[in-house]
Protein backbone atom coordinates (compact mmCIF):
# COMPACT_ATOMS: atom_id res chain seq x y z
CA UNK A 1 0.00 0.00 0.00
CA UNK A 2 1.58 3.30 -1.01
CA UNK A 3 -0.85 5.93 0.22
CA UNK A 4 -0.96 7.10 3.82
CA UNK A 5 -4.06 6.33 5.84
CA UNK A 6 -5.16 7.79 9.17
CA UNK A 7 -5.71 4.95 11.61
CA UNK A 8 -6.98 5.33 15.16
CA UNK A 9 -5.86 2.96 17.90
CA UNK A 10 -7.40 2.60 21.36
CA UNK A 11 -4.94 1.91 24.18
CA UNK A 12 -5.76 0.49 27.59
CA UNK A 13 -3.88 -0.93 30.57
CA UNK A 14 -4.66 -1.81 34.17
CA UNK A 15 -1.62 -3.86 35.25
CA UNK A 16 2.07 -3.28 36.00
CA UNK A 17 2.06 0.52 35.98
CA UNK A 18 -0.78 1.30 33.56
CA UNK A 19 0.23 4.91 32.94
CA UNK A 20 3.78 3.86 32.07
CA UNK A 21 2.49 1.01 29.89
CA UNK A 22 0.44 3.51 27.84
CA UNK A 23 3.29 6.03 27.60
CA UNK A 24 5.74 3.34 26.42
CA UNK A 25 3.18 2.01 23.93
CA UNK A 26 2.68 5.50 22.48
CA UNK A 27 6.44 5.81 22.03
CA UNK A 28 6.54 2.38 20.35
CA UNK A 29 3.71 3.33 17.97
CA UNK A 30 5.93 6.12 16.65
CA UNK A 31 8.51 3.51 15.66
CA UNK A 32 6.19 1.19 13.72
CA UNK A 33 7.35 0.52 10.15
CA UNK A 34 5.75 2.64 7.41
CA UNK A 35 4.08 4.70 10.11
CA UNK A 36 4.67 8.25 11.15
CA UNK A 37 3.25 11.17 13.03
CA UNK A 38 1.50 9.86 16.07
CA UNK A 39 -0.91 12.12 17.91
CA UNK A 40 -2.35 11.03 21.23
CA UNK A 41 -5.25 12.09 23.39
CA UNK A 42 -4.90 12.82 27.06
CA UNK A 43 -4.87 9.83 29.38
CA UNK A 44 -8.12 8.82 31.06
CA UNK A 45 -9.10 6.56 33.93
CA UNK A 46 -12.12 4.31 33.45
CA UNK A 47 -13.83 1.50 35.32
CA UNK A 48 -13.33 -1.95 33.78
CA UNK A 49 -15.84 -3.31 31.28
CA UNK A 50 -16.94 -6.80 32.26
CA UNK A 51 -15.46 -8.31 35.43
CA UNK A 52 -15.27 -5.66 38.15
CA UNK A 53 -12.75 -7.60 40.27
CA UNK A 54 -9.84 -5.78 38.65
CA UNK A 55 -8.20 -2.34 38.82
CA UNK A 56 -9.42 0.66 36.84
CA UNK A 57 -7.94 1.18 33.38
CA UNK A 58 -5.81 3.96 31.95
CA UNK A 59 -6.99 4.67 28.39
CA UNK A 60 -6.02 6.84 25.45
CA UNK A 61 -6.50 7.01 21.69
CA UNK A 62 -3.71 7.54 19.16
CA UNK A 63 -3.93 8.69 15.56
CA UNK A 64 -1.34 7.19 13.23
CA UNK A 65 -0.45 8.02 9.68
CA UNK A 66 0.42 4.66 8.20
CA UNK A 67 1.10 2.89 4.95
CA UNK A 68 0.66 -0.51 6.57
CA UNK A 69 -2.32 -2.55 5.42
CA UNK A 70 -5.02 -3.09 8.06
CA UNK A 71 -3.86 -6.64 8.81
CA UNK A 72 -0.19 -5.67 8.84
CA UNK A 73 -1.04 -2.90 11.32
CA UNK A 74 -3.00 -5.39 13.43
CA UNK A 75 0.03 -7.71 13.41
CA UNK A 76 2.23 -4.85 14.62
CA UNK A 77 -0.23 -3.94 17.37
CA UNK A 78 -0.46 -7.53 18.58
CA UNK A 79 3.34 -7.86 18.56
CA UNK A 80 3.54 -4.70 20.68
CA UNK A 81 1.00 -6.19 23.13
CA UNK A 82 3.21 -9.28 23.39
CA UNK A 83 6.30 -7.17 24.10
CA UNK A 84 4.30 -5.70 27.00
CA UNK A 85 3.66 -9.25 28.26
CA UNK A 86 -0.04 -9.26 27.36
CA UNK A 87 -1.72 -12.46 28.54
CA UNK A 88 -5.28 -13.28 27.49
CA UNK A 89 -6.71 -15.23 30.42
CA UNK A 90 -10.34 -14.15 30.28
CA UNK A 91 -12.53 -11.92 28.16
CA UNK A 92 -12.37 -8.30 29.35
CA UNK A 93 -9.94 -9.33 32.07
CA UNK A 94 -6.97 -7.36 33.38
CA UNK A 95 -4.09 -6.72 31.01
CA UNK A 96 -0.78 -4.96 30.77
CA UNK A 97 -1.66 -3.53 27.37
CA UNK A 98 -4.64 -3.68 25.06
CA UNK A 99 -4.40 -2.12 21.59
CA UNK A 100 -7.55 -1.98 19.46
CA UNK A 101 -7.62 -0.83 15.85
CA UNK A 102 -10.65 1.45 16.02
CA UNK A 103 -10.69 3.01 12.55
CA UNK A 104 -8.64 2.60 9.41
CA UNK A 105 -9.37 5.53 7.12
CA UNK A 106 -12.96 5.27 5.95
CA UNK A 107 -12.73 1.50 5.44
CA UNK A 108 -15.21 -1.05 6.72
CA UNK A 109 -13.51 -4.37 7.39
CA UNK A 110 -15.34 -7.48 8.55
CA UNK A 111 -13.12 -10.55 8.62
CA UNK A 112 -12.72 -13.29 11.23
CA UNK A 113 -9.52 -11.57 12.41
CA UNK A 114 -10.45 -7.91 12.21
CA UNK A 115 -13.55 -5.76 12.40
CA UNK A 116 -13.24 -2.05 11.67
CA UNK A 117 -14.75 0.21 12.81
CA UNK A 118 -14.30 -1.50 16.15
CA UNK A 119 -17.71 -3.02 17.00
CA UNK A 120 -17.85 -1.43 20.49
CA UNK A 121 -16.46 1.97 19.52
CA UNK A 122 -19.71 3.95 19.85
CA UNK A 123 -20.70 2.43 23.19
CA UNK A 124 -17.55 3.18 25.15
CA UNK A 125 -16.83 6.60 26.62
CA UNK A 126 -13.16 5.63 27.11
CA UNK A 127 -12.95 5.42 23.30
CA UNK A 128 -15.36 8.12 22.12
CA UNK A 129 -14.14 10.91 24.44
CA UNK A 130 -10.40 10.64 23.64
CA UNK A 131 -11.18 10.02 19.96
CA UNK A 132 -13.26 13.22 19.91
CA UNK A 133 -10.29 15.03 21.43
CA UNK A 134 -8.20 14.10 18.38
CA UNK A 135 -10.84 14.35 15.66
CA UNK A 136 -13.96 16.24 16.80
CA UNK A 137 -15.34 16.50 13.25
CA UNK A 138 -14.78 12.83 12.43
CA UNK A 139 -17.51 10.95 10.62
CA UNK A 140 -17.59 7.15 10.87
CA UNK A 141 -17.82 5.08 7.68
CA UNK A 142 -21.54 4.49 8.36
CA UNK A 143 -22.20 8.25 8.37
CA UNK A 144 -22.54 8.75 12.14
CA UNK A 145 -20.75 11.81 13.42
CA UNK A 146 -18.40 11.40 16.36
CA UNK A 147 -19.78 14.59 17.95
CA UNK A 148 -23.26 13.02 18.03
CA UNK A 149 -21.88 9.87 19.64
CA UNK A 150 -20.10 12.02 22.23
CA UNK A 151 -23.30 13.93 23.02
CA UNK A 152 -25.26 10.68 23.42
CA UNK A 153 -22.95 9.38 26.17
CA UNK A 154 -24.14 9.68 29.77
CA UNK A 155 -22.50 12.68 31.43
CA UNK A 156 -21.53 10.65 34.48
CA UNK A 157 -19.94 7.66 32.78
CA UNK A 158 -17.11 7.40 35.30
CA UNK A 159 -14.46 8.56 32.84
CA UNK A 160 -11.89 10.93 34.35
CA UNK A 161 -8.87 12.71 32.94
CA UNK A 162 -5.76 11.33 34.61
CA UNK A 163 -4.20 14.04 36.81
CA UNK A 164 -0.85 15.49 35.79
CA UNK A 165 -1.46 14.46 32.23
CA UNK A 166 1.62 14.94 30.02
CA UNK A 167 -0.67 15.78 27.08
CA UNK A 168 -2.01 18.83 29.01
CA UNK A 169 1.39 20.53 29.01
Amino acid sequence: MSRTVDAYVGLGSNLDGPREQIERALEALERLPLTGRVQASRLYVSAPVGPVDQPDFVNAVARLETRLSPLALLDQLQALEQRHRRVRRRRWGPRTLDLDLLLYGDRVIDTPRLRVPHPELAARAFVVVPLAELAPELQLPDGRRLAALREALPLDDGLQVLPNNPRDE
